[in-house]
């Protein structure tokens, strides 16, 4: 299983970022999926996870808003949407997965996904 992250980089406050997630190793049609984050010193905290077998999705309440995740299974690729960047956005974001979890509200709360590589995130002006 390989989870491959990208698209992060420098953007403005106010600014938008699509990150790219590939998925290898499993088919994407079944488990759950989904990005999370984190800053130095902290834990890394849900984004948004998607049930790829239904399309629901879930956003914890602090993320719902400016935070919008699809898939395209043909591609074997989840994006995260990333609007009206804060700099409190800033952060390395990672894709994750759990194969035996197909809720994406199981997955946001799960403690021990598989991790992709992460991917830097800054908001600044």
């Amino acid at each position: 299983v390989q989870l491959q992250a990208s698209g992060g980089g420098l953007v403005q406050p106010g600014g938008s970022l699509r990150l790219s997630c590939v998925a290898s190793g499993f088919t994407l049609n079944r488990p759950a999926i989904g990005w999370f984050r984190q800053v130095p010193g902290k834990g890394r905290e849900a984004v948004s996870c998607l049930s790829t077998n239904n399309d629901i999705t879930y956003y914890p309440d602090s993320m719902k808003g400016r935070f919008t995740i699809s898939a395209d299974a043909a591609k074997s690729t989840v994006y995260l949407q990333m609007d009206n960047l804060r700099p409190e956005d800033t952060a390395v974001y990672f894709c994750a997965t759990d194969l035996g979890q197909s809720s994406s509200y199981a997955l946001c709360h799960s403690r021990s996904p598989i991790w992709g590589q992460g991917t830097q995130v800054t908001v600044s002006s």
